[in-house]
């Protein structure tokens, strides 16, 4: 069983580029967007600005991770073609929000995409679930990161 999860070279560099580029798209809103929290009346739950990029980092890098496992399944596989496709859907969701909620400085249509990416990353660990636990299990910190997410845009959009 051990066996499944060892890697060859070649695989492990595949996943290594897998978990960069996924760490490297992630980071893209916020360069461009920047992440100006001068405009927001901040909620009382609202963390220290140095946890947002580490807690960032650490998501993408299981997401990555995720991904890489289920692509190593084949997608010669229908299954491994639609959960990938479902997490290309929440991944587009999760870089559109930086742009509308930082760079359009629109709390409401942020917690719009918000809400959308969290039912899509909730289809995501649904269908990687049935590919591998392991991977689905992986994105678990991710939604419990968006559903805070939430909350926090919500409260955001309540005070504006």
């Amino acid at each position: 069983m051990l066996q499944h999860y060892e890697l060859t070279t070649r695989e492990g560099v595949i996943a290594l580029g897998v978990i960069l580029s996924v760490n490297a798209l992630g980071a893209v809103p916020a360069v461009f967007f920047g992440a100006d929290t001068d405009w927001i009346e901040r909620p009382w739950f609202y963390p220290p600005e140095i946890l947002f990029p580490i807690v960032w980092t650490l998501l993408f890098t299981l997401m990555g991770v995720a991904l890489f496992i289920v692509w190593r399944h084949g997608t010669d596989r229908p299954s491994v073609r639609i959960a990938l496709a479902m997490f290309a859907v929440q991944f587009a969701l999760n870089l559109s929000w930086t742009p509308v909620f930082f760079g359009l400085q629109r709390p409401d249509l942020g917690l719009a995409v918000i809400v959308v990416l969290w039912v899509a990353i909730i289809a995501t660990v649904v269908l990687f679930s049935r590919i591998s636990r392991i991977a689905a299990v992986l994105l678990t910190p991710y939604l419990g990161w968006v559903s805070f997410a939430v909350a926090l845009n919500y409260a955001i959009y309540a005070t504006g």
